[in-house]
Order: structure tokens, then sequence, then C-alpha cells
């Protein structure tokens, strides 16, 4: 199309496709209700990036293209804000609020007034600037009257507009924060690769937004909520909740969870029940921020020398316990790293019994002088996994020592490597039993080659019974040497080798994931299958042709590249291809898709419950097949949710929407068909 297009043309299409691309991201990013499937928006910024690279003058700086500078930053420099960026006082308790609520009283002198209450999000304060509608500067708090220009690096967060969808000049303040899952996510990535984790999803964030590399920043899937206009020309607004329904109306995102009251014992119930709920939330909240919603009474309360009068912050309580360390215990995983888990007596943590805890690393450990028979203090990273936060020294023991740490795998017995470039301790054996059951672990999981009924346990036994020593291996077992093992019967036999057997015919994709390659998930292997169709054509492959696939980069390539050059790898997929396991992928291609017609064609849909015919990834892969898009939540814009047995919530938010719900039998008709 670009080679067809004439200068004219190309700047209407690029004005058109801007338009497009903004509105399906503010709607996929800032609303999580996206109204059209990941392929047509792919397609489309596709053809932007075309016209804009036959077409260079027509790049323009709010171009969805833009987003991720080329270049390495050379480092931030310094902005004073206009207006300081305060701090806000902070309350602990209800008498605190009451408190806070009779200074208030006292100050606008029984002047009529009411309470914004909003969520206190753990993340890194930021100013936006907009000129005229487009986006100009981002800086951090910093010191409260200068801060760190993270332009470059803010862009990159596509919930964050690089257009108004008004042509206003204005200063919106916000949080930048880091999603629990994608926090959770970027520390297991870390981990395996002998990294240094994050503390918190708030360290996370920050640390993310002060990388020199924009790239990096894109790739942590960070996410903002706006909670206040400094700075506004062209409009006025009367309030706080007006400023922050004005900020929705420009494309913004700011938090939906927030309410006005009348008085502080409402605002009061409002923090009782965001601290019962904060463990469901997908972002980590430490707590409620209380402003005086109207701007004249906000105006007329005024300012100490570092705080405003008319708002304060009620912190939770920490999520946090103390308990004795009995034990540590060293796991080996499939990369090689070595990481330790504090074994501790059973203590009780935002609702749930925690007896083990991560701590990460020895690097960690050392630094807290994490020691046996120590009391330490626990949290939950991110409201979800256990980790040991410090040392309660006054309550050591006094004949304790320092700990022992190990110094040969726990698995082979090989000595443990600590390279200068990492955190963690490593195995560098190759034939460590211990990397070998992980990967088999993996290889067979749902995910991956979906060998069901083979889970760790039957894995480690197959592997110390010497039955199986690869993945490859599994395809060559034979009954009798099944029923040697525990609790596997005549029944268990057959089903298990049935499974291994159609295991062969999985796509591509599935065995690509199953192989293990550092860095590669699901989404990539998909991504690389529909590109090269085969396993032959994908280890022929050069580096230059991984990393232009959307979505891939150079270290995927690298590490691919790398993986295929192992001796070690050709001979298991020679053992794969002997044993007649598909390398070809059977999903239908993009453009395929495209042209494809059915019933499910551009449709969103969710599913929920227990299958029958199915497992949900199995039936997720054949709906997008059929041109679907399958979501994990269910919203408006929600086409069909698909309802197995025993659905729950989902099935009730979506007849509270009334969203069309399908049993699996009308699916599987509907499939036939």
């Amino acid at each position: 199309m670009a080679e067809e297009i004439s200068f004219d043309q190309a700047r209407e299409r690029i004005d058109e496709l801007k338009v497009l691309l903004d509105k399906y991201s503010h709607e996929y990013y800032v609303l999580d209700q996206p109204t059209i499937p990941d392929e047509e928006y792919d397609q489309l910024y596709r053809e932007l990036v075309e016209l804009e690279e036959k077409y260079p003058t027509l790049v323009q700086n709010d171009s969805p293209t833009q987003r991720v500078g080329g270049s390495l930053l050379e480092g931030f420099e310094k902005v004073q804000h206009d207006i300081p960026m305060l701090s806000l006082d902070n309350a602990f308790s209800k008498e605190e609020l009451q408190d806070f609520d009779r200074k208030v009283s006292q100050i606008l002198e029984d002047q009529p007034y009411t309470y914004h209450c909003e969520l206190k999000m753990d993340g890194l304060a930021v100013s936006l600037k907009y000129e005229n509608g487009k986006f100009k500067q981002a800086v951090t708090r910093g010191n409260g009257s200068e801060g760190e220009n993270v332009t470059a690096n803010v862009k990159t967060i596509r919930s964050i507009p690089l257009s108004l969808k008004e042509p206003l000049t204005l200063e919106a303040r916000g949080e930048i924060y880091m999603p629990k899952s994608s926090f959770i996510a970027l520390n297991q990535q870390r981990e395996e690769q002998g990294e240094a984790v994050f503390a918190n999803p708030r360290n996370a964030a920050a640390g993310t937004i002060r990388n020199l590399d924009p790239k990096v920043t894109a790739s942590r899937n960070l996410s903002v909520f706006l909670y206040s206009l400094a700075q506004l020309d062209g409009k006025e607004v009367q309030s706080q909740s007006e400023a922050l329904a004005l900020l929705d109306d420009l494309g913004l995102k700011t938090n939906p969870e927030r309410r006005v009251f009348e008085s502080i014992d409402e605002v009061w119930d409002f923090v009782e029940e965001y601290q019962e709920k904060r463990t469901e939330l997908p972002y980590e909240i430490d707590g409620i921020v209380i402003k005086v919603n109207e701007l004249d009474n906000q105006e007329k309360a005024g300012f100490t020398v570092k705080a405003p009068r008319w708002a304060i912050a009620y912190k939770f309580p920490a999520e946090e316990a103390e308990t004795l360390l009995k034990t540590i215990e060293w796991s080996v995983g499939r990369t090689g790293v070595v990481t330790p888990t504090a074994i501790m007596d059973p203590v009780q943590l935002a609702g749930t019994t925690v007896q083990r805890a991560s701590l990460h690393n020895v690097d960690l450990m050392k630094e807290k002088d994490i020691r046996l028979g120590d009391t330490v203090v626990v949290r939950k990273a991110g409201d979800i996994i256990p980790e040991v936060v410090k040392v309660n020294k006054d309550k050591r023991p006094e004949d304790s020592e320092p700990y022992d740490y190990p110094t040969h795998c726990p698995a082979c017995d090989s000595e443990l490597m600590h390279l200068e470039d990492e955190v963690a301790l490593r195995c560098m054996n190759p034939s460590c039993s211990a990397q070998a059951k992980e990967k088999l672990t993996h290889f067979v999981s749902r995910n991956a080659m979906n060998i069901e009924g083979l889970g760790e346990r039957i894995v480690e036994q197959m592997y110390d019974e010497s039955l199986v020593k690869d993945p490859a291996d599994l395809y060559y077992l034979e009954k009798g040497k099944l029923l040697t093992l525990d609790k596997i019967a005549d029944k268990s036999a057959d089903n298990l080798l049935k499974a291994i057997e159609d295991s062969k015919e999985n796509s591509l994709e599935r065995l690509i994931f199953g192989l293990g390659i550092r860095h590669v998930g699901a989404k990539a292997a998909r991504l690389l299958a529909e590109e090269f169709i085969t396993m032959a054509q994908l280890r022929q492959a050069s580096k230059e042709a991984i990393e232009a696939i959307e979505g891939l980069g150079e270290t995927i390539a690298e590490s691919i590249h790398a993986f295929f050059e192992l001796e070690e790898v050709d001979k298991l997929l020679q053992k794969l291809k002997k044993a007649d396991v598909n390398m070809e992928y059977k999903g239908k291609r993009k453009e395929e898709i495209e042209r494809l017609s059915t019933f499910f064609t551009d449709k969103t849909l969710v599913i929920t419950g227990k299958l029958e015919q199915f497992t949900r990834n199995e039936l997720k892969e054949k709906l997008t097949d059929l041109g679907a898009k399958v979501t994990g939540s269910v919203s408006k814009n929600t086409d069909f949710l698909i309802a197995g047995e025993e659905a729950g919530s989902k099935l009730t938010k979506a007849q509270e929407l009334n969203v069309p719900v399908l049993t699996e039998q009308q699916v599987l008709k509907e499939i036939d068909e």
C-alpha cells in the first residue's frame, strides 16, 4: 500500500490512522474495554509504520510509532516545577482523621464542604505537561521543587496519550505504577537470569522510569493514574471531582475507585472497605487520600510550609508479621539459578497462613544478615508472594552464628558459581539432575506440550529411575517400564502413554515453548511459529529475520540463535523428529484469519468454569484460529461469555451487563458448522 500511495494520500491516511490507533489504545490501556482484536490493531500499526518509512517528513511527535526512542539516554536533566509538588500529612487512625476534620471545619468557618476520597497508589509521582493538547514533558516529583525530566521513558507508557481529545494546555499530576502481575513476572524473569529482584512494585516502577533505555521501560508494562490538575488554561473546574472527570473526558487515565462524602464517618467506612479489598486489586495501594472536594474551599484552607491543609493521606497498617526462621531450602531452576526459600513457623498474613517465604538470592541474604533461628519480618510482595523483609535483631539468640552459604549444588554437588554480573548462585553443570527435572516439567506443562497426567512427581520418578533423561525420551517410553513406578497402574499407564502420543500432534508453537529457550514465552513461541511455519526454517532463520518480528527483539533473537547452535539441542531435535513429533505450525496465519469469516470472527470472548471437551487453553487456541479475541475479564464490550460448570463471578458480571452466555455445547456446534 505504501508503494502505491501519493504524498497527499499518505498524509491524509496517516492522520486517519493516528486517530484510530489513539482511540483503540485508549480503549485497551485506559478503559480496559478493547473493541477490536489485537491483530487488527497490529495491522493498522504496521500500515502506519510503512507510510512513515516511505514519507519520513510526515512523521509527527505524537504518532503512536514515536513512543519508544531508538537510542539510550545519557541521563536525566533537572527541571524546576512551576508549582511545587508537595507531600501530604499522614493519618494512622480514625481519631487522627477526626482531628483533621475538626481543623478543616475550623478553617472553613462552617462553610459547607465535602470530601473526595481516592486510593493512595504505591508508585512514583509524576507531573505531565500538555501544550495545545500535545504531550510535552514528564517530570518526577524529586524534592518537590525540582524533579528529573523522564519524558522519553514516560512516552512509552501506553495509558498516557500523546494527544488529548481537546487542544488544552495543562499540567496533570499522578502516580506511575507497575501492576502486580507485571511485578511478579518481572521478578521471576530476573531471578531466572540471576539478576537482582525488586523489593516491591513501587521500587520496580521507579527503577523502570529511571532506566536509561526507553525500550526497557516499554517492555515492563507500566501504567498511570492521574489524581490532580495543577494548571489548566481555557477551562474552569469547581471541584476535585470535576477535575478528574475532565481528565477522563480528555483521554487521561484516572482511578475510577473514588467517591465524594459529606462526613468523616463516611470517609472512615470507605477506608475500612478498601483496607479489606486491597489484596483483590490488580495494583498495590498503601492507603486512602482524602481531599476537600471544592477548589474554593481548598484555596481558603491553604498550605503549611510542606503540605496542604485541605488534604491528608490515611496510611494502612503494614501487612507484615513476625515469625521464627527454622531452616532454608535451596532449589535449582531450569536455568541453573539456585534460589533460597525460608521455612518458618506458620503465621497469618493478609488472610492466609504462610510457612514459606522467598529470600530471593545470596546478595540480599548477606545484606540483611539472615541467620537460622532469627525472628524475621515477613510480608507479601505485591500482596501475592511472601518474602522476608528484615531480621528483628533485638530477638536474635546470643549463640547465633552467620549463615553458612552452600558452595555446591544441592542436586548434583557441582561447585556453585557466583558470577560477577549476577546476584544469584548458579549451577553450571549442564547434566544437573535438578535442572533436567525442571526442564522436563516445563516441557510437559499445560502451555507447552500439555501432557495430561504427567505431573512433577511422576517426572521426578521417571528421571530418578532413568526412564527419561531429556524430553525426547518421553516418546520412547514402554508400558512395562511405566508400571514399575509408584502409583502407576495398568489404566493410568495407558492413559499416560495416550497423552504422550497425542502430544505428538501439537502445533509447532507448543514445542518451541516447551524447549525452554531463554526469554521465549508462549506468546513469542506463537509469533515464531506463525512466521517460520517449520522448525527447520526457524533453525535456519537469521538473527535479523527473528528480530524483525514485531513483539520480539534483539535479546530474543540472540537467545534463539545461541540455543540452536548447541550440539545437545541438535541431538534432542533429531530424537524428537525420529519419534514423529510434529514440527510444523498448524494454526492459521494472520493473513488467513483476516480472510476468515465465522461466527467467532472479530468477537471478543471470555471463558469461565469447567469444560468437558477442552481445557481452557485448548478452546482459546481454537477460537483464536477462528478469528476471535479471547480475554480474561468481562466488560460491556464482551460479545459472549462461554460458561462451563461452576462458573462464578464472571457469569454474574455477564448477567449484570446483559452479555450473552454460551454453553460449551453451543460453542461446539458453532465450531462444527
